[in-house]
């Protein structure tokens, strides 16, 4: 039976919707199975809008919640005296969300003296579901002797003094400015003179509630697409440019002469100025031009420049800058920017999962197991799969070096292993280009990324790399040619010991990456060819699809060598291995050369481990699915809960992950490149900063496995040797 918690709000503005998100993705971070339910709505704006926590939830996870009952439905039962009515209604729902779940965060009514009956249901609500509560506040400017009485108040709504039913608090936007707008010319920093909330207020250091979470205030958490700026302005679009990928971060009003105002042309800044001043206009085009990606211009008082001016600035429209006219004036324009709202829509994806990932940061989920006490089987969710990823990878401490050093987005996933400490970054290249690069991306390059001039360091693997290529009669000209390749350069700091592994492809090829690394490093000598896996991030879990990306058409011996490679890094990340050989054709129903090589690689994997859960010939569907896998394989061990799926040569591996890819819009993390002595790993020339992060954390824990063989090794041969 699932655990029920209920959140609540002790005033307005305490940011519920995020905290509930955020403890949505805590829990499942560490595997537990949640649900989400709202059982009453409290709409923002037009009364027939959608729910907004509940139409996050189902755009962000595979849940589908009920539909929340209306306030003013809810308002005219307790009106009428049928409170027990609606809270059959209310209860009737939470079964929905209830179902096949460890815990069901309970998201509460904001109270509102606009609306008095909010407190009461809060109330009426917790104690029908029989849920523990948690409180959100948010301090902002209250003392902590304030911020005790508040939450005292609060909890005694719920419960008696000494009743455990208000289990603990969660404080969000700790630090807010006393202005917190959207809009100021530079918005105010976070406060720093705070109380110590958790050592001077008393519900905490007398220990009647359980301080689960302290959210810091983030300026950048409020940062809107320009895109939402032109719907709540109904600007005119001149450009669309990236207004839908450009986020604002600062807005700067220009009536200044130019050398007074190009300090302000920063990346992420909305230019606000009149259309008539085409100093700016074209300022503000040179900016862009020079690499600084701008929010976007908003032109004022419904004045379009000259067409000279504008055909002047185009190389700056090409950037995809994005260009804006309103009718109204400047300084009401400003005022009207002033007045958005901070709420994330419901369409921005990546704010939303910015807001929840800052959120789960916070929350001590190892006290709420605890205190919750799940028992469950464990999962891996996306989440908790890149959760964990990102746990090993610091533990592994790894140096990953990454040759297209002034590739923009390499900096910029550099920069952030850095900070979160994933992977110690090696950029190799120019110093001064990758610190230009960088400055025009508004990143700032931690104190200890590692920068290599290549220039500088090339002739150290002239001879090394004669000596690895002796056999193949490379000689000294020819080495120091391929050196030029950063790549190749790259590889060599690998094979000499210098790094522990490599990340590349984010302007190369896939043979670019792959070559050097077959020459220079090779594969182990356990396998006995080099393949890849993707990591899947379903909805509901993630999957381990192999070979994708590296071999066309695989024999039976080596298609078994790529099924005990991807069990094997299914297993080092943490997903237990039920091994699915993939075929056109279920068990014995299908004959052929292409379904028997599948059926001797099945049987060929099972003789070299024979504890490897592994069945083969299976269809995907029979893999993949329960209900099928009853009626097509009833007594496979693997089919319907298949967490690695091997495919029979290249063109379907390649061609169903892409598929599964882009027609359910799936995260997939890879290709991860398997045998080879020390880890290489590919890059999509599309991939986003995200997946460069991952894959460089990828490549640490790969690397972290490969140190601790050869040590285990090592010490074995020393016993032996002894």
């Amino acid at each position: 039976m699932a655990k029920n918690l209920f959140i609540a709000p002790t005033a307005l503005e305490s940011g519920l919707t995020s905290v509930c998100l955020g403890l949505f993705r805590a829990l499942d971070h560490v595997g537990v199975r949640v649900g989400f339910y709202k059982p009453v709505a409290q709409l923002a704006h037009r009364q027939d809008d959608e729910d907004r926590s509940v139409a996050f939830v189902r755009a962000r996870t595979d849940l589908d919640p009920p539909s929340p009952i209306s306030l003013k439905h809810a308002q005219n039962q307790m009106n009428r005296g049928n409170s027990e009515m609606l809270m059959e209604d209310i209860v009737g729902n939470y079964q929905k969300a209830a179902k096949n779940v460890d815990v069901v965060i309970v998201e509460g009514l904001v109270p509102d003296r606009s609306e008095a009956y909010t407190a009461r249901l809060n109330v009426e609500i917790a104690r029908n579901l029989d849920a523990e509560v948690i409180l959100v506040s948010a301090p902002g400017n209250c003392d902590a002797k304030e911020l005790d009485e508040a939450l005292d108040f609060s909890a005694r709504l719920f419960a008696d003094p000494d009743d455990p039913d208000v289990i603990g608090v969660i404080l969000n936007k700790v630090g807010q400015p006393e202005r917190p707008g959207l809009f100021l010319p530079d918005r105010d920093p976070a406060r720093t003179d705070l109380p110590d909330y958790a050592n001077e207020c008393e519900v905490f250091t007398r220990k009647r509630l359980h301080l689960i979470g302290l959210v810091p205030w983030q300026s950048d958490m409020l940062a809107p697409r320009v895109a939402d700026i032109a719907e709540a302005l109904d600007a005119e679009v001149l450009h669309e440019g990236q207004m839908d990928q450009r986020r604002v971060q600062r807005v700067t009003v220009c009536a200044h002469t130019i050398p007074n105002m190009v300090e302000t042309l920063r990346p992420g800044t909305l230019v606000v100025t009149p259309g008539d001043r085409e100093d700016i206009v074209v300022a503000t085009a040179l900016a862009a031009m020079n690499g600084v990606p701008l929010a976007g211009v908003v032109l004022t008082g419904n004045i379009t420049p000259d067409p000279r001016t504008i055909e002047a600035c185009r190389g700056a429209l090409r950037t995809g800058l994005p260009v804006l006219q309103v009718g109204t004036n400047t300084l009401e324009t400003a005022y009207h920017l002033s007045r958005i709202p901070g709420e994330v829509p419901v369409d921005d994806a990546d704010r939303i999962e910015k807001v929840m990932e800052a959120v789960a940061s916070t929350i001590d989920t190892e006290w709420l197991q605890e205190h919750l006490r799940i028992e469950r089987e464990r999962r891996l969710s996306p989440p908790a799969f890149r959760y964990m990823l990102s746990e090993r990878a610091r533990k592994a401490q790894m140096r990953v070096v990454l040759p297209e050093g002034n590739e923009p987005r390499t900096i910029q996933a550099a920069a952030i292993c850095q900070e979160r400490r994933l992977a110690q970054c090696v950029l190799i290249g120019k110093k001064d280009e990758i610190e230009t690069a960088a400055r025009s991306q508004g990143i700032t390059l931690p104190e200890d990324l590692e920068i290599v001039d290549p220039d500088e360091v090339r002739d150290n693997y002239i001879s090394p790399m004669v000596e690895l290529r002796k056999h193949k009669g490379l000689a000294r000209d020819m080495a120091e040619a391929q050196l030029e390749d950063n790549v190749v350069l790259a590889t060599m700091m690998v094979a000499q010991g210098e790094v522990d592994g490599l990340v590349s492809g984010a302007v190369h090829t896939t043979a670019n990456t792959v070559r050097p690394a077959l020459q220079l490093i090779k594969t182990h000598e356990s396998a006995k060819v080099v393949s890849s896996v993707f990591f899947m991030c379903l909805p509901e879990q993630v999957l381990v699809y192999g070979d994708c990306a590296i071999n066309p058409d695989p024999n039976a011996e080596e298609l078994a060598d790529i099924a005990i490679q991807s069990a094997e890094s299914a297993q080092t990340f943490g997903i237990e291995p039920r091994v699915a050989m993939i075929s056109y054709s279920t068990g014995k129903s299908g004959s052929g050369a292409d379904v028997e090589k599948v059926r001797e690689a099945t049987r060929i994997a099972k003789e070299r481990c024979p504890d490897l859960i592994i069945d083969g010939p299976l269809q995907y569907d029979a893999a993949a699915n329960e209900s099928v896998a009853k009626s097509k394989a009833p007594d496979s061990p693997v089919a319907g809960k298949a967490t690695v799926f091997i495919f029979p040569d290249l063109n379907t591996g390649n061609t169903t992950y892409k598929a599964v890819q882009r027609s359910a819009n799936v995260v997939s993390i890879g290709p991860m490149l398997q045998g080879l002595r020390k880890p290489v790993n590919d890059l999509s020339r599309g991939a986003l900063v995200e997946d460069i992060v991952f894959t460089i954390a990828l490549t640490a824990v790969q690397a972290r496995q490969v140190e601790d063989m050869e040590q285990g090794g090592s010490q074995a041969q020393d016993a032996s040797d002894a």
